[in-house]
């Protein structure tokens, strides 16, 4: 066992698998490598992965599709890369349940900064409910969201299997039940300050949750719209 986070490099460039295993390994992270789909499952099957380096133009099924064959099953964290700077494939990619996305030529720290954030994401709640007299688990409408285990079930106890940004966004939606949230509070409260003027993240993110929370989500009733101000989390939510 090992306490380096560890990273799953998928990208069938061999310059690229060979930088990013070089520089990850330097600053204190465990890398295994793939190159295809293939690969890529069988290294899930066998081994603990904290986080996934996805390329999405891979030889054979590309990496949306393996974002969202990952997102069914797992919510290990993935950061795709692209060469396209393009805002259509950022958010198909976060549609497809990405949480976060990097275009190419990119900074190699810079990537290490992004899987950094997302690892503090991830595991930041978890460490902040200890020491707390709060029973770590939240309430409303049927579900059941556990912090400490990252988890939402529904009222029959089935497992809802969310990304990290979205676990993330449904838990800020939940500490400030029926308030009006801004797009820009949702991201400083979702990923600190740090993030583009122009984001449509949240937006992507929130229509995910929808289709997960509500029968219907084109008439949601869970997260609604606030015209010109942003979201509001309407459920009363209950502590423990």
């Amino acid at each position: 066992m090992t306490d380096m986070p560890h990273v799953l490099v998928v990208d069938d460039e061999e310059d690229i698998r060979s930088l990013l295993t070089g520089f990850f390994r330097k600053h204190g992270h465990e890398v295994s490598i793939a190159t295809d789909g293939h690969s890529l499952f069988a290294a899930l099957d066998v081994q603990h992965v904290d986080i996934v380096i996805l390329d999405v133009m891979l030889p054979g099924e590309d990496g949306f599709s393996l974002c969202r064959r990952i997102r069914a099953t797992s919510k290990v964290p993935v950061i795709m890369l692209t060469a396209v700077a393009d805002h259509v494939d950022r958010v198909v990619g976060l549609e497809m349940g990405a949480d976060d996305y990097l275009v190419k030529p990119f900074d190699a720290r810079e990537l290490l900064a992004r899987v950094k954030a997302v690892l503090r994401r991830t595991t930041q709640t978890g460490a902040a409910v200890v020491g707390t007299h709060t029973r770590p688990v939240l309430s409303f409408g049927g579900w059941r969201l556990d912090i400490a285990r990252r988890e939402l079930r529904s009222a029959d106890n089935t497992l809802i299997i969310l990304s990290s940004s979205e676990f993330d966004l449904l838990l800020v939606f939940a500490e400030h039940a029926q308030r009006v949230l801004t797009r820009d509070q949702l991201l400083d409260l979702t990923r600190g300050s740090s993030h583009e003027v122009y984001d449509r993240s949240i937006d992507v993110q929130v229509g995910r949750l929808r289709r997960k929370l509500d029968a219907d989500a084109e008439t949601p009733s869970v997260i609604r719209t606030v015209r010109g101000g942003g979201y509001m989390f309407t459920p009363a939510v209950r502590r423990g």
